[in-house]
């Protein structure tokens, strides 16, 4: 649980410390909230205090020189900090290096500590929009080196007329008056004023004399690809790899320096682009080492599997799609065959079906129906109280539903599963990129039927799942019995539809065309297409009895690992299939048990030859269907999800985990 407190949001009391106060007035705000962990920032003299009350995990930061801070000045102040304090968090490496002077035993206290650098967001930069300007963020002060900035960009200004240059701040205690027809001083701006500006500004300088704890100044002008001098003071060294380091901070050496980038386009170029090329300082970037770290002290109970077994069966809330309202011709789908999984594990599994409840709530008040599905969701919750929530393709909850959610438990585990290809060369490649990631700060765990590496927006915590197979599901044994057809292929125009729509074609169908018209003595069974209806629910069971071999042919180009559902049916049944060997499936089901082929050409060679070859042929459709049904069954992969969202170890083995 999580709460902030602002430092001049209490009553005072004149009679004590303002900070005495403070800290007094945050004990009885958390004493209400019960925090898991206390994170202090730029205040160890608060320490002392919050620790006599609380044996909660507590965090310090250190933005500043800890040297220049009351309550972290001495060495005996740090060594006790050190002692009750469970991590210690700097903004930079000079920061850390500052704290421990004269502390013995370094290399064993640093285990203590981490860097966190500050951070920016980063932006496309468009370079052709780069204008001559040099620009300057900070105090206008000395300790800020703008003295030496001012005497330099004036010279710089008089010798190239066509350049300019943007000062941003001010400092009332200390006046520096620099004055130039292309020198423009705009004074204090917030600061997406400046990012915006930053984007056409071409050399930034921060050229400090100050030790400089880090330094946003040149943070932000490499995350806006601007070339970078700094002066090599305090933490400034740390905010750019590729920034140029002034060998000595005087006027002359960053007029040579200025001029040598002004003259050098190629050089300016290079370098801007560098800058921008490897910044890599994002908020995401520094969220993931303080989740990290947050992780590693996190107080939620892990529940492993002795505690499964022992204590209680799971309670699994499963919010996904299972097609009510199709009267079974859906039936066979993969949520049901997770659901069977979940089930066999033991588990108590409460079934939500989103697209059903919106579908049928759609009102003048509510047209979309989503409305209807929060509180759905919520009073289910409510009444259910599971341990984890299992959502697949289920974006049309909204975010703020699953932060209520954790709001009322704090151990609440959530994960989605998602099936529909997720690489650059598939259909509706972005739109599934933006449903994966819509709730994926609410989300423990993502699991895909691709490779996660397809993922356009890389996500923490996302894994492969295999399409699972189910035993009452996948009944068939294709391969003991004769069957009419040679190949069975089918597709729709989306399942829901359930027929085919005038005016839509699918490029799939001119691949099928050729094939057929290239192997005339093959007896293909194809649905989907060519005017043919596709089939459904049992239909579609008795239509795959009565070919030998099936084709597993989906949209869009091959990519590493991805399916659609198909493939657990045509394997699953015992048919001989097709796959191509762009997929990468001989990494997880072997080279015997699948037939792959690089080509059309390829693919009629191979099914006319499995066509001859009986024997052989239901030798690999045999293994096939075994090897699916073993290792890559609802049970497995309901355990692998399970055992990944609370971390414990499985008694199965995922051979697709390697």
């Amino acid at each position: 649980m999580a709460g902030r407190l602002i430092q001049n949001q209490f009553d005072q009391n004149f009679l004590q410390s303002s900070n005495y106060q403070y800290v007094e007035s945050f004990i009885k705000f958390n004493d209400v909230r019960n925090s898991d962990l206390i994170e202090v920032h730029n205040r160890p003299k608060y320490i002392n205090q919050i620790r006599k009350k609380y044996s909660n995990k507590i965090f310090l930061y250190f933005h500043n020189d800890p040297l220049a801070m009351n309550g972290s000045k001495t060495s005996l102040e740090r060594m006790q900090l050190l002692n009750i304090t469970d991590k210690l968090i700097f903004n930079s490496m000079w920061c850390r290096d500052r704290y421990f002077i004269n502390l013995e035993n370094k290399k064993e206290l640093l285990k203590k500590t981490t860097i966190c650098f500050q951070s920016s967001d980063k932006i496309k930069v468009n370079f052709k929009e780069k204008k001559k300007i040099i620009s300057f963020v900070g105090k206008l002060n000395k300790a800020k080196g703008y003295d030496i900035f001012g005497k330099t960009i004036i010279k710089i200004l008089d010798k190239y007329p066509d350049w300019s240059s943007s000062v941003f701040g001010d400092e009332p205690r200390e006046k520096l008056n620099f004055r130039h027809k292309n020198l423009n001083l705009f004074g204090f701006k917030k600061n997406d004023y400046i990012l915006n500006h930053l984007k056409k500004v071409s050399i930034s300088i921060a050229c400090s004399r100050w030790e400089e704890p880090f330094g946003r100044t040149s943070l932000e002008a490499s995350s806006r690809g601007a070339a970078v001098i700094i002066s090599k003071r305090g933490g400034l060294p740390e905010t750019s790899s590729v920034a140029i380091k002034l060998k000595e901070l005087s006027s002359k050496s960053l007029f040579n320096e200025i001029e040598k980038l002004i003259k050098d386009k190629k050089k300016l170029l290079t370098l801007q682009k560098e800058s921008h090329r490897k910044f890599e300082l994002t908020h995401k970037y520094v969220s993931k080492i303080l989740d990290k770290i947050r992780d590693q002290f996190s107080i939620k109970e892990k529940i492993s599997l002795f505690n499964i077994k022992k204590n209680k069966i799971l309670k699994i809330l499963h919010l996904t799609n299972f097609n009510r309202r199709f009267n079974g011709r859906l039936q066979y789908n993969t949520g049901r065959r997770l659901n069977n999984g979940f089930v066999r594990l033991g588990h108590n599994v409460l079934t939500l079906s989103d697209r059903d409840i919106i579908h049928d709530n759609k009102k003048l008040l509510d047209p979309t129906g989503k409305n209807k599905l929060q509180n759905s969701i919520i009073l289910n919750y409510k009444n259910f109280k599971p341990d984890c929530i299992v959502m697949g393709h289920a974006d049309s909850i909204d975010g703020d539903t699953l932060t209520q959610l954790r709001d009322e438990n704090k151990h609440l585990r959530i994960c989605q599963w998602f099936l529909d290809p997720v690489h650059k060369n598939a259909p509706d490649y972005i739109k599934n990129n933006k449903r994966i990631i819509k709730n994926s700060n609410n989300i423990d765990f993502t699991f895909l039927s691709s490779c996660p590496s397809l993922l356009k927006n890389k996500i923490n915590n996302s894994f492969f799942i295999p399409n699972p197979t189910d035993k009452s599901f996948e009944i068939l044994k294709n391969y003991e019995t004769n069957c009419p057809n040679d190949v069975f292929f089918a597709m729709s125009h989306g399942v829901h539809r359930g027929i085919l729509k005038d005016g839509k074609y699918d490029q799939r169908e001119k691949y099928i065309k050729k094939l057929i018209r290239n192997n005339s003595k093959i007896k293909f069974d194809i649905y989907g297409m060519n005017k043919i209806q596709p089939v459904w629910g049992n239909d579609f069971l008795d239509a795959i009895s009565k070919s030998k071999m099936g084709l597993n042919l989906s949209r869009g180009k091959a990519a590493k690992y991805y399916s659609s559902d198909r493939i657990a049916q045509l394997l699953g049944n015992g048919l001989l299939t097709f796959i191509d060997e762009q997929t990468q499936f001989r990494d997880l089901v072997g080279k015997n048990s699948i037939v792959y082929y690089s080509n059309l050409d390829d693919l009629s060679y191979k099914i006319n030859k499995y066509k001859k070859d009986i024997k052989i042929a239901k030798k690999i459709a045999k293994n096939g269907r075994d090897i699916y049904l073993k290792h890559f069954n609802s049970t497995i992969v309901g355990d692998y999800m399970l055992s990944k969202l609370f971390d414990y170890k499985s008694k199965f083995k995922f051979i697709w985990e390697k």
